[in-house]
């Protein structure tokens, strides 16, 4: 009887916990929502979200190519025209997670693949923008779970240390790590699905990058030696010469604005013990100053990813908009604010004894 009780109440508790987590979640929703239509009341402009996202896209384009020319004919070197490239896709990069939520031309299919299309080329170190679509409504309903690739894929849930470092720098190597990780060849398989969403851009972007670290790994180790160079034809030296160019315009600018786009995303999710449909224990938001150069790489990802978790149809420049206003009742009912116990704890959201053992949770 007294055991009929004891199931009876923790029920009763079980369902007060899960009606107080919705009302969290509905209050959050609503504050940013209102913030949003405010911001849109006092700049009326903002509610052609099609022109601004065209407007975004043809501006972060032409820089892009102005920044490869300028490069070409000498005028500013790799070092700045790196981080320049990487700053614009970045802007890319938030178009394209909006393009996937359906945001911009929803009725005109063929002006929002075309959108898809551009993004995919001028990203071509990422996963197929249309079959990423697919992980990404996955990381919705399954954020912090073993169903969530995309994060898995990024090295979400991975202790820290070399292996984890690698997987964040080298998609290749992460698919690889997170595939053979698997239980069941049948979930190594669908694990394995990630490595098709790289073709055919994405196989030889990387290809591309290991063959430019190759050459020049092995020109500097006989040069640190002493020894004669190795004699390579003309038409390899031919060949790289022109790799160089691409590397600098294309390829190292994407790799370095993913590096800094899966350290933010990798740790600021929660993986493990996320309570299901719990959107207040899926995300933290993650911007401390010493994260900044990386949080500028990826649009300030870390700061305002866990908005989109609440609101997930608000254009990517209206949560920069109206971050504040977010941050202020997202802490106000839970959500965490630069949690760093959870690099020690492996992205999980932690118990009350793990939390207590690690330091306090700035909340």
């Amino acid at each position: 009887m007294e055991e009929r009780n004891d199931m009876k109440a923790a029920s009763v508790e079980s369902n007060d916990s899960t009606r107080s987590i919705a009302f969290k979640v509905e209050a959050i929703r609503h504050e940013i929502k209102k913030a949003g239509e405010d911001i849109r009341l006092r700049f009326p402009l903002l509610r052609h979200k099609n022109a601004i996202a065209v407007l975004i896209l043809a501006i972060s384009l032409m820089g892009m190519l102005l920044t490869s020319w300028l490069y070409v004919q000498d005028v500013i070197t790799a070092w700045v025209a790196i981080p320049v490239i990487a700053l614009l896709t970045s802007l890319l990069h938030e178009l394209e997670h909006d393009l996937i939520h359906w945001m911009y031309f929803s009725k005109k299919p063929w002006a929002h693949h075309l959108m898809m299309a551009l993004v995919f080329v001028a990203k071509p170190t990422a996963t197929c923008s249309w079959l990423r679509r697919e992980a990404h409504l996955d990381h919705h309903r399954w954020s912090g779970t073993e169903k969530d690739i995309e994060e898995l894929t990024i090295s979400n849930g991975q202790r820290w240390g070399i292996l984890r470092f690698l997987m964040i720098v080298d998609t290749p190597i992460s698919i690889t790590v997170n595939t053979l990780q698997q239980k069941t060849w049948k979930d190594r398989i669908s694990h394995l699905r990630v490595a098709g969403a790289l073709f055919p851009l994405g196989i030889i972007s990387w290809g591309l990058w290991y063959v430019f670290l190759f050459f020049h790994a092995v020109n500097g180790i006989f040069s640190l030696m002493g020894v004669e160079p190795i004699y390579w034809s003309s038409g390899m030296l031919n060949f790289i010469s022109y790799l160089n160019i691409m590397i600098v315009v294309l390829i190292a600018p994407n790799i370095f604005r993913m590096f800094c786009l899966h350290l933010i995303s990798s740790n600021m999710h929660y993986h493990g013990d996320v309570q299901k449909n719990n959107i207040i224990q899926q995300a933290q938001v993650l911007n401390p100053w010493w994260l900044l150069p990386f949080n500028l790489f990826c649009f300030n990802f870390g700061s305002t990813h866990a908005i989109h978790h609440f609101v997930v149809k608000e254009p990517f420049w209206i949560r920069q908009m109206t971050v504040k206003k977010a941050h202020r009742v997202m802490r106000e009912h839970g959500v965490r604010f630069n949690d760093f116990g959870s690099f020690r704890r492996a992205n999980r959201w932690g118990s009350q004894l793990v939390s207590e053992s690690l330091g306090p949770v700035d909340r």
